[in-house]
């Protein structure tokens, strides 16, 4: 997978990471700098990590899937772009407030199962893992971290549009593993 292609893939996960961080963004008013960086990390932490996890775990079926893989990534991306954007759609809490160790961990992991599954497609691509996990736990940084900032500034943003940008990356990226 090429360095724009990860760039890609990078935003497309942080999607879910900007929407989380813009939701606590419009809640928040006290201590913001403090919370916004903590939620920031705590995002990028899972959102790199995952990967990793996702990456060894295919590790061990990719030689039995390995003539299969790049219709794999297809299949794997075209699901989480449709999932995204379904999701997208569905009603959600908007009063998710909570800055705790626990719902920051519980924030960190329910964001990044995708990344968990992403991990997957790039060893199945042969994607050099240490530089994909770090592009995206930065990329996700920066996003939770300006979407907490977006949130704080502006009260009411549709976060489907977002959202749906995330999962159609994911189909574009599903479309180009198997061009």
């Amino acid at each position: 997978m090429s360095i724009t292609a990860l760039i890609f893939l990078s935003i497309a996960l942080g999607m879910d990471c900007l929407v989380v961080s813009f939701s606590q963004g419009l809640i928040f008013t006290s201590q913001r700098t403090k919370n916004s960086l903590a939620l920031a990390f705590t995002m990028g932490l899972f959102q790199g990590l995952m990967p990793v996890i996702g990456y060894a775990g295919a590790d061990v079926i990719h030689k039995y899937v390995e003539n299969y893989s790049q219709w794999l990534v297809f299949g794997i991306f075209l699901i989480l772009g449709l999932k995204f954007i379904l999701e997208a759609f569905q009603d959600k809490e908007d009063d998710i407030c909570c800055i705790g160790l626990k719902c920051l961990l519980g924030m960190g992991f329910a964001t990044s199962i995708d990344a968990l599954v992403a991990g997957a497609s790039l060893n199945f691509t042969r994607t050099p893992l240490m530089l994909a996990a770090f592009i995206i736990g930065a990329g996700s940084f920066l996003m939770s971290l300006s979407g907490f900032w977006f949130g704080n500034f502006f009260k009411k943003f549709p976060a489907k549009y977002l959202e749906s940008t995330g999962g159609i990356i994911l189909i574009i990226l599903a479309v180009k593993a198997v061009l």
